[in-house]
């Protein structure tokens, strides 16, 4: 079964690719000739990803899905949260919004130091649209903390600070094997979800 990811990420279809596995097939939207910015200005996490597959769906009017992930630090209240992608700026630099992150969780103080202090998840909500339209949403947590340096070269994104706490708190995402982190993470978690949803739908 061919399945249309709202994403322009290939590390993102990649993961899902291996995810869902051989019985389905990801296709980006560039494959199809769709070039477009897709939509994200809603201000929540569920809300974008409706946007996004809402709107592929449209052009393309076949079975597709978009996703949409935060990170909510909860010293920060929760930010960057919605605005995770471009948290230092529209450029969506994983560097620059790293060292931003870093940057305001120094500014809270030297107790903000301890990982109790910087904990943190990563939440992925994933719009689906089947054929006929027809909409269905999944969802997938990771819970972990910051760490107070940027640790390895896996990975994308905010990987190198996030420390999940089901690798034992010790390691960053950035660190284990995509295997590894498929079998963890938010996305993979929201994904799986997906992936059962189509095997008992078919």
């Amino acid at each position: 079964m061919e399945i249309i990811f709202a994403t322009g990420n290939a590390h993102k279809a990649m993961e899902a690719q291996s995810i869902l596995g051989e019985t389905f097939t990801v296709i980006m939207p560039k494959e199809l000739g769709i070039t477009d910015d897709i939509p994200e200005n809603c201000d929540t996490l569920l809300g974008n990803a409706v946007e996004k597959c809402t709107y592929l769906w449209k052009i393309c009017k076949r079975a597709c899905f978009a996703d949409d992930t935060g990170l909510e630090v909860d010293a920060l209240g929760g930010a960057p949260g919605v605005h995770t992608a471009r948290y230092a700026g529209e450029g969506k630099e994983s560097d620059a919004n790293m060292n931003k992150l870093l940057a305001e969780l120094q500014k809270l103080g030297p107790e903000y130091g301890n990982p109790a202090m910087r904990r943190a998840r990563f939440r992925t909500v994933i719009a689906y649209k089947d054929k006929k339209g027809e909409l269905h949403t999944f969802e997938g947590v990771l819970e972990g903390h910051i760490a107070c340096r940027k640790s390895g070269n896996l990975g994308f994104g905010y990987d190198p600070v996030f420390v999940p706490d089901e690798t034992g708190g010790k390691t960053t995402l950035a660190e284990v094997p995509a295997e590894v982190k498929n079998a963890i993470s938010h996305r993979g978690k929201a994904i799986r979800a997906l992936k059962n949803f189509l095997e008992n739908d078919r």
